[in-house]
Protein backbone atom coordinates (compact mmCIF):
# COMPACT_ATOMS: atom_id res chain seq x y z
CA UNK A 1 0.00 0.00 0.00
CA UNK A 2 2.82 2.47 0.51
CA UNK A 3 4.79 1.61 -2.91
CA UNK A 4 2.64 4.53 -4.99
CA UNK A 5 3.67 6.82 -1.75
CA UNK A 6 7.47 5.78 -2.02
CA UNK A 7 7.39 6.26 -5.98
CA UNK A 8 5.97 9.96 -5.75
CA UNK A 9 8.33 10.80 -2.90
CA UNK A 10 11.53 9.09 -5.47
CA UNK A 11 10.17 10.45 -8.20
CA UNK A 12 9.49 14.03 -6.57
CA UNK A 13 12.23 14.41 -4.08
CA UNK A 14 14.89 11.78 -4.24
CA UNK A 15 14.89 12.34 -8.24
CA UNK A 16 15.87 15.87 -8.67
CA UNK A 17 18.48 16.52 -5.46
CA UNK A 18 20.11 12.75 -7.64
CA UNK A 19 20.18 15.06 -10.88
CA UNK A 20 21.76 18.00 -9.01
CA UNK A 21 24.24 15.51 -6.76
CA UNK A 22 25.46 14.45 -10.71
CA UNK A 23 25.25 18.00 -12.04
CA UNK A 24 28.09 18.62 -9.55
CA UNK A 25 30.50 16.06 -10.87
CA UNK A 26 30.37 17.36 -14.66
CA UNK A 27 31.66 19.87 -16.56
CA UNK A 28 29.53 23.48 -17.14
CA UNK A 29 28.84 24.38 -20.83
CA UNK A 30 29.79 27.67 -22.59
CA UNK A 31 26.70 28.98 -22.37
CA UNK A 32 24.35 27.14 -19.78
CA UNK A 33 23.87 23.65 -18.67
CA UNK A 34 26.38 21.05 -17.99
CA UNK A 35 28.66 18.38 -20.39
CA UNK A 36 28.79 14.81 -20.04
CA UNK A 37 32.20 14.77 -18.66
CA UNK A 38 33.49 14.30 -14.87
CA UNK A 39 34.86 17.05 -13.52
CA UNK A 40 35.71 18.19 -10.28
CA UNK A 41 35.61 22.04 -10.50
CA UNK A 42 32.29 22.72 -9.32
CA UNK A 43 33.38 21.61 -6.22
CA UNK A 44 36.83 23.15 -5.99
CA UNK A 45 35.19 26.67 -6.96
CA UNK A 46 32.58 26.10 -3.88
CA UNK A 47 35.85 27.29 -1.85
CA UNK A 48 38.72 28.22 -4.14
CA UNK A 49 39.04 30.15 -7.42
CA UNK A 50 41.93 30.60 -10.06
CA UNK A 51 43.50 33.79 -10.87
CA UNK A 52 42.05 34.61 -14.55
CA UNK A 53 46.03 35.85 -15.44
CA UNK A 54 48.29 33.15 -13.67
CA UNK A 55 45.80 30.54 -12.93
CA UNK A 56 47.15 31.14 -9.17
CA UNK A 57 44.97 29.22 -6.75
CA UNK A 58 43.40 30.94 -3.81
CA UNK A 59 40.23 31.24 -1.70
CA UNK A 60 36.80 31.87 -3.07
CA UNK A 61 36.57 35.12 -0.77
CA UNK A 62 33.16 36.07 -2.57
CA UNK A 63 31.66 32.63 -1.74
CA UNK A 64 33.35 32.00 2.44
CA UNK A 65 31.90 35.89 2.74
CA UNK A 66 28.61 34.88 1.83
CA UNK A 67 28.72 31.39 3.37
CA UNK A 68 29.60 33.70 6.77
CA UNK A 69 26.51 35.84 6.02
CA UNK A 70 24.06 33.33 5.82
CA UNK A 71 25.49 31.63 8.61
CA UNK A 72 25.96 34.66 10.81
CA UNK A 73 22.07 36.08 9.59
CA UNK A 74 20.20 32.45 10.65
CA UNK A 75 21.80 32.25 13.64
CA UNK A 76 20.90 36.07 14.67
CA UNK A 77 17.46 35.49 13.42
CA UNK A 78 17.21 32.11 15.53
CA UNK A 79 17.90 34.01 18.66
CA UNK A 80 15.75 36.92 18.10
CA UNK A 81 13.04 35.27 16.95
CA UNK A 82 13.84 32.77 20.64
CA UNK A 83 13.95 36.44 22.63
CA UNK A 84 10.56 37.82 20.92
CA UNK A 85 8.81 34.00 20.74
CA UNK A 86 9.56 32.23 23.94
CA UNK A 87 7.69 35.26 25.91
CA UNK A 88 4.82 35.42 23.38
CA UNK A 89 4.76 31.42 23.82
CA UNK A 90 4.52 31.81 27.96
CA UNK A 91 1.38 34.60 27.65
CA UNK A 92 -0.60 32.81 25.46
CA UNK A 93 0.02 29.09 27.56
CA UNK A 94 -0.58 31.11 30.72
CA UNK A 95 -4.01 32.20 29.05
CA UNK A 96 -7.25 31.27 29.96
CA UNK A 97 -8.54 28.00 27.85
CA UNK A 98 -11.12 29.32 26.22
CA UNK A 99 -8.65 32.36 24.78
CA UNK A 100 -5.70 30.57 23.72
CA UNK A 101 -7.49 30.00 20.45
CA UNK A 102 -7.43 33.31 19.66
CA UNK A 103 -4.13 34.59 20.49
CA UNK A 104 -2.68 31.43 18.54
CA UNK A 105 -5.34 32.99 15.66
CA UNK A 106 -3.22 36.10 15.40
CA UNK A 107 0.09 34.24 15.46
CA UNK A 108 -1.23 32.83 12.19
CA UNK A 109 -2.42 35.41 10.62
CA UNK A 110 1.03 35.82 8.88
CA UNK A 111 1.15 32.58 7.19
CA UNK A 112 -2.42 33.50 4.94
CA UNK A 113 -0.42 35.99 2.88
CA UNK A 114 2.46 35.15 0.49
CA UNK A 115 5.87 35.46 1.58
CA UNK A 116 6.98 38.34 -1.16
CA UNK A 117 4.07 40.27 0.29
CA UNK A 118 5.12 39.52 3.96
CA UNK A 119 8.98 40.84 3.01
CA UNK A 120 7.53 44.36 1.13
CA UNK A 121 5.46 44.38 4.33
CA UNK A 122 8.45 45.14 6.48
CA UNK A 123 10.27 47.09 3.70
CA UNK A 124 7.50 49.71 3.82
CA UNK A 125 8.36 49.63 7.66
CA UNK A 126 11.84 50.30 7.32
CA UNK A 127 12.64 52.22 4.19
CA UNK A 128 14.38 55.90 4.80
CA UNK A 129 10.51 57.02 4.19
CA UNK A 130 8.83 54.24 5.98
CA UNK A 131 6.79 54.22 9.12
CA UNK A 132 10.12 53.79 11.39
CA UNK A 133 11.88 56.61 10.02
CA UNK A 134 9.12 59.29 10.13
CA UNK A 135 8.27 58.51 13.30
CA UNK A 136 11.77 59.11 14.69
CA UNK A 137 11.91 62.13 12.33
CA UNK A 138 8.59 63.09 14.18
CA UNK A 139 9.68 62.56 18.13
CA UNK A 140 12.58 64.57 16.72
CA UNK A 141 14.90 61.96 17.87
CA UNK A 142 17.02 61.59 14.90
CA UNK A 143 18.19 64.38 12.20
CA UNK A 144 17.80 62.57 9.12
CA UNK A 145 17.15 59.01 8.08
CA UNK A 146 18.75 55.92 9.01
CA UNK A 147 19.56 53.46 6.69
CA UNK A 148 18.43 50.21 7.23
CA UNK A 149 17.14 49.22 4.11
CA UNK A 150 19.35 47.12 1.98
CA UNK A 151 21.48 46.16 4.79
CA UNK A 152 22.25 42.73 6.78
CA UNK A 153 20.08 44.40 9.57
CA UNK A 154 17.51 44.69 6.74
CA UNK A 155 17.79 40.64 6.01
CA UNK A 156 17.96 39.96 9.72
CA UNK A 157 15.26 42.49 10.46
CA UNK A 158 12.54 40.74 7.48
CA UNK A 159 13.28 36.92 8.60
CA UNK A 160 12.81 37.57 12.28
CA UNK A 161 8.95 39.16 11.01
CA UNK A 162 8.58 36.01 8.41
CA UNK A 163 9.84 33.23 10.73
CA UNK A 164 8.87 34.54 14.14
CA UNK A 165 5.37 32.04 14.12
CA UNK A 166 7.58 28.99 13.34
CA UNK A 167 9.63 29.76 16.64
CA UNK A 168 6.47 30.61 18.75
CA UNK A 169 4.29 27.67 17.58
CA UNK A 170 6.54 24.80 19.35
CA UNK A 171 7.98 26.77 21.99
CA UNK A 172 3.88 27.32 22.89
CA UNK A 173 3.11 23.19 22.13
CA UNK A 174 5.89 23.00 24.68
CA UNK A 175 4.96 24.79 27.07
CA UNK A 176 0.91 24.18 26.82
CA UNK A 177 2.16 20.41 28.74
CA UNK A 178 4.18 22.60 31.07
CA UNK A 179 2.60 21.68 34.64
CA UNK A 180 2.44 24.95 36.44
CA UNK A 181 2.57 23.60 39.43
CA UNK A 182 6.15 23.25 39.57
CA UNK A 183 6.68 26.72 38.82
CA UNK A 184 4.54 27.36 41.63
CA UNK A 185 6.66 24.74 43.89
CA UNK A 186 9.85 26.17 42.91
CA UNK A 187 8.23 30.25 44.22
CA UNK A 188 7.05 28.08 47.39
CA UNK A 189 10.61 27.36 47.88
CA UNK A 190 12.10 31.28 47.72
CA UNK A 191 13.36 30.49 44.22
CA UNK A 192 13.92 33.92 42.33
CA UNK A 193 12.02 34.33 39.24
CA UNK A 194 15.39 34.17 36.75
CA UNK A 195 15.93 30.30 38.63
CA UNK A 196 12.15 29.58 38.13
CA UNK A 197 13.00 30.39 34.46
CA UNK A 198 16.08 28.76 33.91
CA UNK A 199 16.14 25.74 36.00
CA UNK A 200 12.39 24.82 35.88
CA UNK A 201 10.54 26.31 32.93
CA UNK A 202 13.44 26.31 30.43
CA UNK A 203 14.83 22.55 31.01
CA UNK A 204 11.40 21.47 30.82
CA UNK A 205 10.52 23.34 27.43
CA UNK A 206 13.83 22.42 25.69
CA UNK A 207 12.48 20.35 22.98
CA UNK A 208 10.30 23.03 21.84
CA UNK A 209 12.83 25.60 21.97
CA UNK A 210 15.34 22.76 19.98
CA UNK A 211 12.38 22.09 17.50
CA UNK A 212 11.68 26.14 16.93
CA UNK A 213 15.46 26.84 16.50
CA UNK A 214 15.78 23.88 13.65
CA UNK A 215 12.47 25.28 12.16
CA UNK A 216 13.83 29.13 11.73
CA UNK A 217 17.27 28.18 10.95
CA UNK A 218 16.75 25.57 8.54
CA UNK A 219 14.65 28.33 6.49
CA UNK A 220 16.43 31.13 7.31
CA UNK A 221 19.90 29.97 5.62
CA UNK A 222 18.51 29.21 2.66
CA UNK A 223 16.02 32.34 2.54
CA UNK A 224 16.28 33.78 -0.96
CA UNK A 225 13.02 36.04 -1.19
CA UNK A 226 13.90 38.13 1.83
CA UNK A 227 17.90 38.83 0.87
CA UNK A 228 16.90 39.38 -2.53
CA UNK A 229 14.16 42.27 -1.70
CA UNK A 230 15.38 43.54 1.51
CA UNK A 231 19.12 43.15 0.52
CA UNK A 232 18.60 45.09 -2.88
CA UNK A 233 20.68 42.38 -4.52
CA UNK A 234 24.01 43.64 -2.71
CA UNK A 235 23.81 41.53 0.41
CA UNK A 236 22.94 37.94 -0.83
CA UNK A 237 23.09 34.92 0.95
CA UNK A 238 23.07 31.36 0.13
CA UNK A 239 20.45 31.06 -1.83
CA UNK A 240 20.71 34.22 -4.24
CA UNK A 241 24.82 32.52 -4.64
CA UNK A 242 23.10 28.99 -5.55
CA UNK A 243 20.43 30.87 -8.15
CA UNK A 244 22.66 33.46 -9.69
CA UNK A 245 25.24 30.28 -10.60
CA UNK A 246 21.89 28.93 -12.30
CA UNK A 247 21.14 32.14 -13.92
CA UNK A 248 23.45 34.75 -14.65
CA UNK A 249 26.50 32.37 -13.89
CA UNK A 250 25.94 29.76 -16.27
CA UNK A 251 28.14 27.36 -13.97
CA UNK A 252 25.57 24.54 -13.29
CA UNK A 253 27.96 22.50 -11.93
CA UNK A 254 29.14 25.32 -9.06
CA UNK A 255 25.36 25.66 -8.44
CA UNK A 256 24.61 22.01 -7.67
CA UNK A 257 27.64 21.78 -5.71
CA UNK A 258 26.75 24.96 -3.53
CA UNK A 259 23.30 23.15 -3.12
CA UNK A 260 24.66 19.89 -1.92
CA UNK A 261 26.25 22.02 0.59
CA UNK A 262 23.78 23.54 1.52
CA UNK A 263 21.46 20.48 1.98
CA UNK A 264 24.94 18.92 4.11
CA UNK A 265 24.40 21.95 6.23
CA UNK A 266 20.65 21.04 6.56
CA UNK A 267 21.11 17.51 7.54
CA UNK A 268 23.96 18.23 10.29
CA UNK A 269 21.62 20.84 11.82
CA UNK A 270 19.10 17.74 12.00
CA UNK A 271 21.14 15.04 13.37
CA UNK A 272 21.70 17.56 16.06
CA UNK A 273 17.78 17.91 17.21
CA UNK A 274 17.27 14.03 16.37
CA UNK A 275 20.41 13.48 18.61
CA UNK A 276 18.76 15.95 20.80
CA UNK A 277 14.94 14.46 21.00
CA UNK A 278 16.52 11.16 21.64
CA UNK A 279 18.65 11.85 24.47
CA UNK A 280 15.64 13.56 26.24
CA UNK A 281 13.21 10.68 25.24
CA UNK A 282 15.97 8.13 26.78
CA UNK A 283 16.35 10.11 30.19
CA UNK A 284 12.77 10.04 30.61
Amino acid sequence: MSAPALALLLVGASGPLLIVAVYSFLSPAEYSGVVWELSGDGWFRVVFSRDIFDDTVKLADAHLTIFWRSAKLSLLTTLLTFAFGFPTAYFIATRPQSQRPLWLFLITIPFWTNLLIRTFAIMEVIRNEGILNSALLALGLIERPIQILYTDTAVMLGMVYVYLPLMVLPLYAAMERLDFRLVEAAYDLYATRRRVLTRVIVPLVKPGIVAGSILVFIPALGAYVTPRVLGGGKNMMLGNLIELQFGQGRHWPLGSALSITLLVIVMLALIVYVRNVSSESAER
